[in-house]
């Protein structure tokens, strides 16, 4: 009679690049987890590249092409791509013996984990978010960390940092609504998307739970990701935080700070009624508290007009 001792404990589970994508919309705090993440000594996160989808644009979910030269000379010219770091030699070693899309794919994130002299490798790319389906078809190992922040505090971080949505017309007018518009989108596709999707494959995480138990957050996420937890991850700011006056946190590089942004604070009544009139309803599926109990007729029809500019104009 076997003993419990005698019984062998379950293979630990292969891991394979690339072992992750950190997703989530644009200003949630993915740059503060891509660095905790890539200051863990087995693996190395890219800071977006966003080449994977935008190669195969406009084709089927699932759709993996044979491998052309074609092909690797998109993705090697690709606008972000030279954010890997890579060189024209391990994009050739990627692209020698794979024989389709996907594995070449594959030995890219190879190729940067060597480069950086680590096992392993992912991403992160807030606006994968938008495209899970097509992303888990290629890669279906992979493991997608989507960060969630409250998207009041989005859209604050978007209007004082005036790049990426606030680039749009509305934004000019109307910046909370533009944050809101923004927000609401990026989370409807990528919780709609990710919880499709098999529970080891795809996580949530809060951007406020990291922010108040760093460590905790972190353990759970490597057991998540298959990998021991190293302190590391939580001081990978020491060393590099620069104190002079003005700085963004992220050009900063702080540690998880509390207060950043607080739309409690910093969001006026108005503003925070208009957003609540655009999307309210994702706070509250995601359990965000809300602050308006009714909006106003004045703020709902501002809210129509905004409702009309995002579907004429982005949809």
């Amino acid at each position: 009679m076997r003993t419990e001792a005698t019984i062998p404990a379950p293979p630990k589970a292969v891991l394979k690049n690339p072992v992750l994508f950190v997703v989530g919309c644009q200003r949630s705090g993915t740059t503060m987890l891509q660095r905790m993440l890539d200051a863990h000594p087995k693996l190395a996160v890219a800071y977006d590249s966003l080449f994977i989808t935008r190669v195969i644009k406009g084709e089927p979910e699932g759709f993996d092409p044979p491998l052309t030269d074609e092909i690797v000379e998109q993705a090697r010219t690709h606008p972000r791509f030279d954010r890997l770091g890579l060189s024209d030699d391990a994009v050739a070693r990627a692209a020698d013996g794979a024989r389709v899309y996907s594995e070449f794919v594959g030995a890219i994130y190879d190729e940067l984990a060597r480069a950086h002299g680590k096992p392993f490798a992912g991403e992160k790319s807030p606006g994968y978010c938008r495209h899970l389906p097509i992303l888990h078809a290629l890669l279906p190992w992979a493991k997608i960390v989507h960060l969630i922040r409250d998207g009041r505090d989005v859209a604050l971080s978007i209007r004082d940092w005036g790049k990426g949505a606030a680039k749009l017309e509305l934004w000019k007018t109307e910046p909370i609504a533009v944050g809101a518009l923004w927000w609401r989108r990026d989370i409807t596709r990528g919780c709609g998307s990710g919880r499709l999707l098999p529970r080891e494959i795809y996580r949530e995480v809060r951007y406020e739970d990291v922010v108040a138990d760093p460590p905790g957050a972190m353990r759970s996420l490597s057991a998540f990701l298959g990998l021991e937890y190293d302190e590391a991850m939580v001081e990978y700011h020491k060393g590099r935080v620069k104190e002079r006056p003005g700085l963004s946190a992220k050009a900063a590089w702080l540690p998880p700070t509390k207060g950043i942004r607080d739309w409690r604070s910093q969001m006026s009544d108005r503003d925070r009624e208009l957003f609540e009139a655009i999307a309210g309803e994702q706070l509250s599926m995601l359990g965000y508290e809300r602050s308006v109990e009714r909006v106003s007729p004045s703020v709902a029809a501002v809210a129509e007009e905004c409702e009309a500019w995002w579907r004429r104009e982005m949809m």
